[in-house]
């Protein structure tokens, strides 16, 4: 039996280029969490300047540029059920994510906005951390279609 008030998110903002509404974005990360059956655990979601993400990006995926996201899955969300365990790191770049937005205009329930493209970027990678990938079209669809869901009940409230 689990007496865990649920899942933990713990914010770093490391960037000042973007205001960043931490308890906002931490929400919509624990909620997410729960809503896929996440019951304890820690997770941090950390928001990184462009050299940062780059430099991460590099060392992590061979890449030498910023990316929007990173995902780094630690103890995993099985472990998560049996104790207190870390979840894993979400590292989102706002400035790459601003820079994109307008791309995305158009996209289900995407309106080109910040707003809209932080909010995918952290499901996007809370997904990645609990095991989700989109390495071919039947997994991408499935990760979209989770995107999708928990945007549209934690995100895109009517």
């Amino acid at each position: 039996m689990n007496d865990s008030p649920g899942p933990m998110v713990v914010v770093l903002n490391e960037q000042d280029a973007i205001e960043i509404d931490t308890c906002r974005w931490q929400r919509l990360a624990a909620q997410s969490l729960e809503t896929s059956g996440v019951t304890n655990g820690e997770l941090n979601l950390i928001f990184v300047d462009e050299p940062s993400m780059t430099e991460l990006n590099a060392r992590h995926m061979g890449e030498n540029h910023a990316t929007d996201v990173l995902s780094f899955p630690l103890d995993g969300p099985d472990a998560a059920e049996l104790g207190e365990s870390l979840i894993g790191d979400v590292v989102v770049c706002p400035a790459r994510a601003a820079a994109q937005a307008g791309d995305h205009e158009g996209l289900p329930g995407h309106d080109g906005s910040l707003d809209d493209e932080l909010a995918l970027l952290i499901v996007h990678g809370v997904l990645h951390v609990l095991g989700h990938d989109h390495y071919d079209t039947p997994t991408t669809t499935r990760m979209q279609s989770c995107e999708q869901a928990l945007l549209g009940r934690h995100h895109r409230r009517a």
